[in-house]
């Protein structure tokens, strides 16, 4: 006797667009952390649409670290970027699944990949001129090949978003402290305001951070 194939059951979550109908995302009923879409990824899609920021996205190459149901990189389409939204392997249906659904609201590209963390990013090279990133710190064990992922991927021009909503417990604040510990030394970091991100969408728990490689430094260390 065969044995029975589990069935996945999805729920939809709908993020609002300032301009035309909104997102329509299905979440996993079941399943690791990248099956639902987290507050910190809603606050960064909707970053990305702010008019002071909307302008930045036509015509230019985004890559997704950890996409998990391709919110973030599915806003950045919809405003007209080239982006490749990236996971493990297991996440990549539910990737597909997302873009399929909400392809005619997209105006750019859109792509889904396999990358893991730490391993060979040459596939994804030239570096893009965006990477972003939302909740993204969580397992210490993940921070060293994150660093490393995200150092690999930058170019002189490349700029990093990172959303991540600011925890309290467990062992989440050692984690968010040697995360920044690490990057510091490789990365230039600015923390956006509250006041230049959505109005409605934004939450002080809630940080969005700008990252950009130490180039220059390293540069004037060798002089």
């Amino acid at each position: 006797m065969a044995a029975s194939v589990p069935v996945v059951e999805y729920f939809v979550r709908e993020i609002p667009r300032r301009q035309g109908p909104p997102l329509s995302l299905k979440q996993c009923s079941t399943g690791d952390v990248g099956c639902v879409v987290w507050d910190a990824a809603i606050v960064l899609s909707k970053y990305l649409e702010t008019d002071r920021m909307r302008p930045t996205w036509p015509g230019r190459t985004v890559l997704e670290l950890g996409s998990g149901t391709a919110v973030v990189g599915l806003m950045a389409a919809t405003l007209g970027a080239f982006v490749t939204v990236t996971d493990l392997d297991e996440l990549q249906d539910l990737l597909q699944l997302n873009i399929m659904e909400n392809q005619h609201l997209v105006t750019g590209t859109i792509k889904a990949k396999v990358l893991k963390w730490g391993e060979d990013v040459s596939e994804f090279l030239p570096p893009p001129d965006y990477v972003l990133m939302a909740d993204c710190i969580y397992y210490e064990k993940s921070l060293q090949p994150l660093i490393k992922t995200l150092n690999e991927l930058s170019g002189d021009n490349t700029h990093i978003f990172c959303c991540y909503e600011q925890r309290t417990m467990g062992n989440n604040p050692v984690v968010e402290k040697k995360f920044f510990e690490l990057l510091q030394k490789e990365f230039e970091i600015e923390e956006i305001p509250l006041q230049e991100q959505d109005e409605e969408y934004q939450s002080e728990d809630i940080h969005i951070l700008r990252f950009q490689k130490k180039y220059k430094q390293q540069q004037c260390s060798h002089e």
